[in-house]
Formats: C-alpha cells, sequence, structure tokens
C-alpha cells in the first residue's frame, strides 16, 4: 500500500507529466487524433473532468463523504484497482458523457493546463485533513468502477492519468 505522501508524488508526477507533454505540443500535434478518438488537449481536457468532482468530494466535510458509506472490506492494491479498470475498459466501459471532453482548441491549453495543476494542487490540500485509516474508510462511487474506498480512488486517479498519457503518445504514433 503506497501512504498518503506517495499518493500526492505519483499524483502529481503523473498529471503534471501528461500536462507538461500535452502543453509542449506543436499546434498540429496538439489537435491531431486518429478518427473516433480524443485529440492530446481533449486527452488533458478529460483527466480534468475526471479529477474536479473528486477534489470537490475530499473537500467536504466528512460527514458529508461518509454518506456514501464506509468501507465493508480493506482497500484493493494498485495493482488489482489498474486490473479492475482493464477489466471495465475490455468490458465495454466508457467515459460517462459528463467526462467526455468538448473539442478543444490550441489556444485553450494555456487554461485547462493551469486549470488541471490548480486542481490537482487543491486534491493535495484536501488530503490533508485525511488519515491514512480515513483513506480505507471512507467510500466514493465511481462512474465506470462502482464503490471504491478513498484510496482506491486515488490509485485509480494516478493510473488513469498515466493511462490517458500513454493513449495521447499511441495517437500521435510517439509511442
Amino acid at each position: 500500500m503506497l501512504r498518503k505522501d506517495q499518493i500526492i508524488g505519483k499524483l502529481k508526477e503523473n498529471h503534471h507529466r501528461l500536462a507538461d507533454t500535452v502543453y509542449g505540443l506543436s499546434e498540429s500535434d496538439f489537435l491531431s487524433a486518429p478518427a473516433g478518438k480524443w485529440t492530446a488537449g481533449q486527452q488533458l481536457d478529460h483527466i480534468y473532468l475526471s479529477l474536479k468532482p473528486l477534489t470537490m468530494a475530499l473537500g467536504l466535510p466528512k460527514l458529508a463523504v461518509k454518506a456514501f458509506g464506509s468501507a465493508n472490506r480493506p482497500s484493493r492494491d494498485y495493482d488489482a484497482v489498474v486490473a479492475k479498470y482493464h477489466e471495465a475498459l475490455a468490458n465495454g466501459g466508457k467515459a460517462p458523457s459528463n467526462f467526455v471532453p468538448d473539442p478543444v482548441s490550441y489556444q485553450d491549453k494555456d487554461t485547462i493546463s493551469a486549470k488541471l495543476k490548480a486542481n490537482l494542487d487543491k486534491l493535495a490540500s484536501n488530503l490533508d485533513k485525511y488519515s491514512e485509516e480515513d483513506l480505507d474508510k471512507y467510500i466514493l462511487p465511481h462512474p465506470l468502477l462502482g464503490k471504491m474506498t478513498v484510496r482506491e480512488m486515488l490509485y485509480f486517479t494516478i493510473y488513469h492519468s498515466e493511462h490517458h498519457y500513454k493513449v495521447a503518445l499511441q495517437n500521435l504514433g510517439k509511442h
């Protein structure tokens, strides 16, 4: 199990890598995508859209978070969360419509990058009020994976940004 400080470090590392990579793309690469796939800018916006509700949820008083319920099992480890996500994708799982990005212009890259990084900083700040035990006690709903402990949700969030980083590079033929 990763400790909270390690989780925060990995969240920042993966999200900054995605944001900085997409930010550094040429306009043609930023806007390029195979038919039916998201552009690199949309990949970045999707990660921002999916980070926002987690940041908001963890900013609520714990009493409000407790309304989602309490864990009735130990948290899964990182690899088990990743495997569950891959299984959901293999079974046709897709991002719900509220997490599907609109078209993103090259001029939007500053704004999206800044919003993502600010949201990430806020998430890290919101985690200050959570103990290691709290990460395994409180649960949150995930639109594709169901109820997850906060720790599992954070593991997913670490992997999710890595996944979309790889997809963005793969779509550009760079990975």
